[in-house]
């Protein structure tokens, strides 16, 4: 649970970094968090001495890559879309959507069943959902977009075996030259911006990579080890922070009925925990118990 948190954490940041990448367009800013994050992880994966896991992965372990690596770089691409076109209201939608959309895919394809509090909290925040999908007053192409990629994205790795830096490398790889095509096509008819607005602007597109790949570290890393319906309720945290960032920071006005759909958001996941909590509690007073009767 804390390296999903930590992942939602960073995601949730995001809309900070990415309008620093102007005047990038959306497919340039794509093609560099693709490439660069594949640089930074091929280093990581040297320092660590781990290619003999990619090396060893057979044809359907590379399939399921592949599907990964299209399936985050379309969702890379429509969120740094939305933020950066002035949608961001579409993007925290996305986020909402999702977690229903994976807890649906958990059920379908992996057999997930979720006990009588999770499925109430799930109703719950279903309601958050069609109460704040109203309230865009236009079809939510852009949030769509990013709740199956990503939710797609989930199921996928669940089904992979590879360690998180070795799937998150490889996910990089197979898309990369596609990024670089682009780059160079876009050098060639001198409509890049990597080279004309400045060094600073060059090094924040590089480390858009290394910010890209850290929270999918921490995503791999925990989605092998909890539930997808479980990690679908935690990202209600992404889109919290960045309602939060809108606030506070950004200083937007948000209307009591969009207050409301939050609301009635944070009591689904509030539900969702306490029943988590009261799982693990449980769970610790039964190993005491038979700790004591070992004893």
């Amino acid at each position: 649970m804390a390296y999903i948190l930590i992942a939602y954490l960073m995601w949730g940041f995001f809309p900070a970094f990415f309008p620093l990448l102007l005047p990038a367009g959306p497919l340039e800013i794509l093609s560099h968090r693709i490439l660069w994050c594949a640089i930074f992880m091929v280093i990581v994966m040297s320092v660590m001495r781990n290619w003999k896991e990619l090396r060893s992965a057979d044809g359907r372990e590379w399939r399921r890559i592949v599907a990964a690596g299209l399936l985050i770089s379309g969702n890379w691409g429509t969120y740094v879309l939305a933020v950066n076109s002035g949608n961001v209201a579409d993007a925290a939608l996305g986020y909402y959507i999702n977690p229903l959309l994976s807890i649906a895919l958990a059920m379908i394809f992996l057999g997930e069943k979720l006990r009588r509090l999770q499925l109430i909290s799930v109703a719950i925040a279903a309601v958050g959902v069609v109460w704040l999908t109203v309230l865009t007053g236009q079809p939510p192409v852009m949030a769509l977009g990013m709740a199956f990629t990503f939710g797609f994205y989930g199921l996928v790795k669940k089904r992979v075996s590879l360690s998180a830096a070795a799937s998150l490398t490889a996910e990089t790889l197979v898309v990369s030259p596609i990024a670089a095509a682009y780059l160079l096509y876009l050098e060639a008819t001198g409509a890049s911006t990597f080279t004309t607005e400045g060094a600073g602007h060059a090094v924040l597109l590089m480390v858009a990579g290394v910010i890209t790949a850290a929270p999918l570290f921490f995503f791999g890393a925990g989605a092998k080890r909890l539930p997808l319906s479980t990690i679908g309720m935690l990202q209600y945290s992404t889109p919290t922070m960045q309602m939060i960032w809108a606030v506070i920071v950004m200083d937007e006005h948000l209307s009591t009925n969009r207050w409301i759909g939050f609301l009635i958001i944070w009591i689904a996941v509030a539900v969702y925990l306490w029943d988590l909590i009261a799982i693990r509690r449980r769970a610790r007073r039964r190993r005491r118990g038979e700790a004591a009767d070992a004893g």
